[in-house]
């Protein structure tokens, strides 16, 4: 094949060093995991503290939004961008910049006397997700022996649900606590720690492939491929442009107080995990059903959200299922990139990141505009429709057409 087609290699390949300790390669791992959980927890801070950053500049929650809107599409953009034009540098270099910017970032944000400067924090955060996250979700090979690269790749894979499901109901608590502003400080302060590891665990990582533009267009060319994207345009897009307005929707539905929405998002918090280690355990052997039915169970909780969550019990019983759903997604769509690609891990990776970031800015915005013109109920019901009816549409016009199949 072509080179411009594939990746061009730099250096030998192989797995980590024989003469390296195994568990500097393993704190390496811890480091790159703790890097991703940062930036995955940075992103969506502001989903548990929108109406508290919304109080504070008087704005509404559709443009407290933005905040989500912005890293998304920088991330998307970044990721392809950032990744090529950066190929030949050192990926231990690479990762400690992005993390001085991610800090910087969070301070930043926690600082800002005025809106327009918390929205350029989220511009750095978007392009540090796009840099950091495109090549260090593809490091294990290169960090531990190659009988252990299955697992340090779980590991590091743990930092997305970790992230997503657990950095909403923390971020709360510390805005309840001690202020919106607590909570960037606090960001900033743990990202700090994880720049000091790397800098003191990381081996130099030279680069062994540069990945071109033109390998993710020839990606696009595959049907696994385009199936993937379509999928997680779907599911991320019905997610996240109704869980970015949750906090709205418990205060102002449900009536829950500020702090009782605390323990909500954190019972949904416990609900993602145990769905991130469902959908691993089960996407490798049924990727359709596996993907398939955490959609099918964020389009079941969104749509009865606005009926059954006027009721507290109602509420936690359905966030109960969105958590479980949503978990196995980011490892579902992980998956369907990787068994698409196989022979190029840093361009699947880079294409996961780019399609996955996008549509979370899709979401918020297209989110922020129904609920600043309508209420959270109506928000909900979209975003419910949206999953069911695209995930049966994608679904029954590609499964039949994958190169791999599944059990199911």
């Amino acid at each position: 094949m072509a080179s411009s087609t594939t990746a061009t290699t730099y250096d030998s390949g192989g797995a980590a060093s024989p003469h390296r300790s195994p568990v500097i390669g393993w704190l390496a791992v811890v480091a790159v995991m703790l890097g991703i959980f940062s930036i995955v927890t940075t992103e969506i801070l502001p989903i548990g503290l929108l109406t508290k950053i919304g109080a504070s500049f008087t704005i509404s929650d559709g443009m407290a939004g933005l905040m989500m809107t912005m890293p998304g599409f920088l991330a998307a953009i970044a990721a392809p961008v950032v990744t090529a034009a950066t190929a030949r540098i050192d990926r231990r270099l690479r990762l400690c910049v992005f993390t001085v910017l991610l800090a910087g970032a969070n301070f930043l944000a926690a600082a800002a006397p005025d809106y327009w400067l918390v929205l350029v924090s989220r511009v750095i955060v978007g392009i540090v997700i796009g840099g950091f996250w495109s090549i260090g979700a593809s490091l294990a090979e290169r960090l531990v022996p190659a009988e252990s690269v299955g697992r340090a790749t779980a590991v590091i894979f743990s930092a997305v649900p970790l992230g997503s499901v657990l950095g909403v109901p923390a971020g709360t608590f510390i805005g309840d606590l001690a202020g919106w502003r607590a909570a960037f400080i606090a960001m900033g302060g743990l990202t700090v720690a994880v720049l000091i590891m790397l800098l003191l665990v990381m081996p130099p990582l030279p680069p062994r492939q540069r990945t071109r533009l033109t390998v993710l267009r020839g990606m696009l060319n595959s049907v696994a491929t385009r199936f993937a994207l379509l999928l997680t345009v779907s599911v991320v897009l019905a997610h996240f442009g109704t869980y970015t307005y949750v906090t709205p929707f418990l205060e102002q539905v449900t009536d829950v107080s500020s702090g009782l929405v605390t323990v909500f998002l954190l019972v949904y918090g416990a609900a993602g995990i145990l769905g991130n280690f469902l959908g691993g355990s089960l996407v490798a052997r049924h990727p359709r059903a596996t993907f398939g039915t955490a959609a099918g169970m964020i389009a079941a909780a969104t749509l009865l959200l606005p009926v059954l969550g006027q009721w507290k019990a109602g509420a936690i019983a359905l966030l109960v299922v969105w958590g479980v759903g949503y978990g196995a997604v980011p490892v579902s769509s992980q998956t369907w990139f990787t068994k698409a690609a196989p022979a190029t891990p840093e361009a699947a990776s880079v294409m996961f990141t780019a399609s996955f970031q996008a549509t979370i800015s899709l979401g918020a915005l297209v989110g922020g505009l129904v609920v600043d013109g309508s209420s959270p109920s109506t928000v909900m019901l979209l975003g419910g429709m949206t999953a069911a009816l695209m995930i049966v549409v994608v679904w029954a016009h590609y499964a039949r057409r994958l190169t791999w199949p599944d059990n199911t």
